[in-house]
């Protein structure tokens, strides 16, 4: 149940990520398919089904709020599809590796 759960989820990020550019959305749904049916088989107790499951739901979620579609226009300026699940950070501060986060202060960074 949790597998066809996480199949609709990627469904669903694929259609709000690619939204408007059918050739990618097809691919991507024919990326879904395949890589599902390469695990079709396992058995539900298969210590390697959660661990695709859990893939597939970070993969939904990342195309979710990290991919953004741009569209170069007439004028040479490109146009960025950011819909509302898009992920907006802010640039004042970047967080890097262990769990520290820096504070960016002109050219220099400071610890927070």
């Amino acid at each position: 149940m949790a597998a066809l759960v996480a199949y609709r989820n990627l469904f669903r990020a694929a259609k709000i990520a690619f939204e408007g550019d059918a050739r990618v959305l097809s691919e991507a749904h024919n990326q879904i398919r395949s890589k599902f049916r390469e695990n079709a088989a396992l058995p539900p107790s298969d210590p390697a089904v959660q661990p695709a499951i859990q893939h597939a739901e970070e993969v939904a979620s990342f195309l979710r709020q990290n991919v953004v579609q741009g569209k170069k226009e007439k004028d040479g300026v490109y146009r960025l599809r950011i819909h509302e699940e898009t992920e907006r950070g802010d640039n004042d501060t970047v967080k890097i590796g262990g769990g520290k986060t820096v504070k960016i202060d002109g050219k220099t960074c400071a610890d927070r």
